[in-house]
């Protein structure tokens, strides 16, 4: 592990010292993942961004920060594999929350009864559990009246007779919503526990929410002798680009100098970190030719990262919550906190898409027309609008990989990862960087061995999957681990299998070749190694063959047909 340079204001770090070790008689730590939603890599300060992050910053001087941890590229397959310590597939969601039928096992659409969450195991432990946030792995099936839904004219007890709640797979409290997007400022889908919220109060911002409840739960969780699990997972800064304004003013400014100059500074500060190690040369080319210079939609595009970094600043500000509520109550010390992000920036934009359908109103609650800006003639922030920040500005978030969600490249899989825990990490590591490669499911084994719990063979009278994560408490303890043989990744086909010795093969769906990159000299996949190393290429494609029919990802929709046509 190597020393990154980050620099942090004295002041800040002072006032966030440790006090004593965590109150109560059981001294096994709490846990808490935070989760951020389409977060880019390098949007984190301490990850090379612009964007004030103090917070998070902290925890990475003071903690580890991973440089090759993984993903699944979206949202819902991430969700389901970070809970249940198996592949996306295996807990059944290969792709989305739409179930593709029973001859499909891997895709569908809710999470499987034969596998297990943390919050089940560790309850049985004797945890608290708590989640606090987004869930986005029940089955989302569209209702009669869904328009209704969204423009909150109608609410529901349930979603479907499939829809498992996060107090029904092992939480003890759940705060937060069910569907994948939300009006930031009246999200629908908000429940506690199973019952709807049907009112929000002035001045609601879910991102604050969140961060407000969390805080209090943590104050809560201080007077009792149990051990906690929280799993706090934000919407931000998934679309829509909803912010208060006065975050949006503090960065009016700092992005009008256009895509390439905001891509080449961030660049810069992870030369300077040295994130990479010895690599120098990993800046990948800009994926547009188009220049800032002639960009006739400047003022609209710079206010939209404008709004994206207000909506990571804003949850920064609520972990700084957190922080000082474990700080004041003794708990900080003893804390496990892992941060992430669920896959790349995203370059969808959703201001083309239908108004009314699935989870994107046509109205606020009190009738106003949500205005969807295909010509960017609406300034993005206000409730009143429904706005993306598109490919340029997600090829910059990701800085310096290429592409972004739901893509098996870099840009798409790989996640900033911050893990803080003064207690358990090991002596003179606080500020380093490990290029220990890990993924989402290894948080279950993480959590299983600090918690002294068992993962199960069965539960509730289902035959449970045998976990496929590993723990990192080893690279907390000593800074290594033999980890994961390989890993491997699929979502709509596309693909990418990933060795411990750091090769890595990417095929970007059907109709395309597969891809070789050395991992360890070229960290962007700059050089596409296929027709030279033929050998490797062939080992790895047929151990990705392998674990596709091992972890359920095959037959996946569309392949029978496929089949039969041939």
């Amino acid at each position: 592990m190597n020393k990154a340079k980050l620099m942090i204001p004295v002041a800040f770090l002072a006032a966030n010292q440790q006090s004593s070790a965590a109150a109560g008689k059981d001294k096994r730590p709490n846990i808490i993942v935070i989760l951020a939603d389409d977060l880019g890599y390098s949007d984190l300060g301490c990850y090379g961004g612009e964007i004030q992050t103090p917070n998070l910053n902290y925890l990475a001087e003071t903690g580890l920060r991973f440089t090759r941890f993984y993903n699944t590229s979206r949202s819902c397959p991430t969700r389901a594999s970070l809970l249940t310590g198996l592949y996306q597939h295996q807990a059944g969601i290969g792709r989305m929350t739409f179930d593709a039928g029973e001859n499909f096992p891997g895709y569908r659409g809710t999470l499987s009864r034969n596998a297990v969450t943390i919050a089940e195991v560790l309850k049985e432990a004797g945890y608290t559990t708590s989640m606090v946030g987004k869930w986005h792995i029940a089955e989302t099936p569209l209702r009669e009246d869904q328009e209704d839904w969204l423009n909150h004219k109608v609410f529901h007890e349930t979603f479907s007779d499939l829809c498992h709640y996060p107090i029904n797979r092992g939480f003890d409290s759940h705060y937060g919503t069910i569907y994948g997007v939300v009006d930031y400022f009246d999200p629908f889908s908000l429940v506690e526990g199973e019952e709807p919220v049907k009112e929000v109060g002035e001045g609601y911002y879910i991102t604050q929410a969140l961060s407000d409840r969390a805080e209090k739960e943590i104050r809560q969780y201080a007077k009792d002798d149990k051990p906690f699990f929280m799993y706090l997972a934000y919407t931000s800064p998934h679309w829509p680009l909803h912010a208060l304004p006065e975050d949006i003013e503090k960065y009016k400014d700092t992005y009008t100098g256009g895509w390439e100059q905001i891509r080449n500074a961030r660049y810069e500060r992870q030369q300077e970190m040295g994130l990479f190690g010895d690599q120098t040369d990993f800046l990948t080319a800009r994926q547009f030719n188009d220049r800032w210079e002639d960009n006739e939609t400047a003022e609209w595009d710079a206010r939209a990262m404008a709004v994206h970094a207000a909506m990571v600043d804003r949850m920064d500000q609520g972990i700084g919550q957190v922080i000082r509520a474990l700080r004041e109550t003794g708990q900080l010390d003893n804390t496990l906190i892992l941060f992430m992000s669920d896959n790349g920036c995203s370059p969808e934009e959703c201001q083309n898409m239908k108004p009314g359908d699935n989870d994107r109103p046509s109205l606020t609650r009190e009738g106003e027309a949500m205005v969807y800006p295909k010509n960017k003639e609406k300034l993005p922030g206000p409730e009143t609008t429904y706005a993306a920040l598109g490919a340029r500005w997600a090829n910059v978030a990701n800085t310096p990989f290429r592409f972004w969600k739901a893509k098996s490249y870099e840009g798409g899989i790989c996640t900033p990862m911050i893990a803080h825990w003064p207690k358990g990490m090991k002596k003179g590591s606080a500020g380093s960087v490990t290029t220990e490669q890990g993924h989402v499911m290894d948080i279950m084994a993480t959590c299983v061995e600090l918690a002294g719990a068992t993962y199960p063979e069965t539960f509730k009278g289902h035959s449970v999957i045998p976990m496929e994560g590993l723990s990192l408490v080893p690279v907390f303890k000593t800074g290594t681990r033999e980890g994961h043989e390989y890993l491997g990744f699929e979502h709509f086909t596309e693909r990418a299998f990933i060795s411990r010795d750091g090769w890595k093969i990417v095929r970007p769906g059907d109709k395309a070749e597969w891809e070789l990159y050395n991992m360890n000299e070229d960290r962007t996949e700059k050089h596409n190694l296929a027709k030279t190393n033929p050998a490797k290429l062939d080992e790895m494609v047929k151990a990705y063959n392998e674990w596709a029919g091992r972890c359920m990802v095959e037959p996946y929709p569309g392949q029978m047909k496929a089949q039969k046509k041939n």
